[in-house]
């Protein structure tokens, strides 16, 4: 296990939340609980909807780092 593997499990949770957030019948489903095991996922929707450029930048850079520099 590294840091940077847990950063991209961490970007890729978030920018899947965030998108599964666009689809109706996945939010109500997946999304609907905001404590708990399922909180973590409504949170990290949260995030990736409210900070989406912060992570759109960081997917392009972490995706730069694994591909060119590691």
């Amino acid at each position: 296990y590294s840091l940077d593997g847990l950063l991209v499990f961490g970007l890729l949770l978030v920018c899947t939340c965030a998108y599964l957030r666009k689809v109706p019948r996945l939010k109500a489903w997946l999304l609907s609980e905001k404590r708990g095991v399922w909180g973590v996922f409504y949170k990290a929707a949260v995030i990736g909807t409210r900070l989406h450029v912060a992570v759109a930048v960081s997917c392009v850079l972490m995706a730069f780092y694994v591909l060119v520099v590691k």
